[in-house]
């Protein structure tokens, strides 16, 4: 039932709640189903049942799953899930199809990323205009669509931090995980020069404080980005239910 993600050398616990995760978020035990027992865990990947249980407070902490006694521990609805966790972001990523992921992602963005352009022209600091424009800088001096993609992820990073708005943050907080790879996507197109055209208006609109101009010039960036996964990607992205 249990198989091994991709997921980095990590300690016991955190490999069993990692390959239990994934069989949770893929699907293979349904929403109120329960786990295997503690001793059935414990035979199938040859663990102590410390280990287990300690793999289950992780997966509890995170939302999937609820244990209740003599009724075992159960699998919780996905809405009840934390879903800016960065193992359930993850987990998702590695079990979902990339093109209704990558379009719930742009659902996001286009919701948020905006507004958090706007706060940030009226918040930011110093020290936030200096980091953001530091990444505009990375961006433009990449030669490699590595350090590109690096910067491209600091820069979107630093304006929800710029926002001085702590509800903001965990989403910048998940662009690692999550946007990395519609970013690398991305950045295999042509489009670099048009992008970084883009983003110094983010850029400027944010240091210059027009909160209006920050906001439009981030709904043009997102819609030429999502446009350019379109062509990258072919017409079945942008075809996907917004679910």
């Amino acid at each position: 039932m249990f198989q091994t993600s991709s997921a980095l050398i990590r300690n016991v616990h955190s490999q069993v709640a990692d390959r239990v995760g994934t069989s949770i978020v893929r699907g293979d035990i349904g929403v109120g189903e329960t786990l295997p027992s503690e001793m059935q865990i414990c035979q199938m990947m040859d663990v102590s049942r410390t280990v287990v249980r300690e793999a289950i407070r992780t997966l509890t902490g995170k939302g999937l799953v609820e244990s209740r006694p003599k009724s075992g521990t159960r699998v919780r609805p996905p809405q009840q899930w934390n879903q800016l966790d960065p193992d359930v972001l993850r987990w998702r990523l590695e079990t979902s199809d990339m093109d209704s992921y990558l379009a719930k992602l742009f659902q996001l963005r286009c919701a948020v990323e905006p507004a958090a352009a706007a706060l940030a022209a009226i918040s930011a600091g110093q020290d936030d205009l200096t980091l953001i424009r530091t990444a505009y800088e990375g961006m433009a001096a990449a030669k490699v669509n590595e350090k590109f993609v690096a910067a491209d992820i600091a820069f979107h990073q630093a304006i929800y931090f710029a926002t001085r708005n702590e509800f903001f943050w965990p989403i910048a907080q998940m662009f690692d995980v999550t946007l990395r790879q519609s970013f690398t996507i991305a950045a295999r197109g042509s489009h670099r020069a048009r992008a970084l055209v883009e983003h110094n208006a983010v850029l400027e609109a944010i240091a210059t404080r027009n909160a209006e101009g920050a906001r439009e010039a981030t709904n043009v960036l997102l819609k030429n980005s999502a446009d350019d996964l379109v062509r990258i990607r072919g017409r079945e992205f942008a075809s996907r239910p917004k679910a």
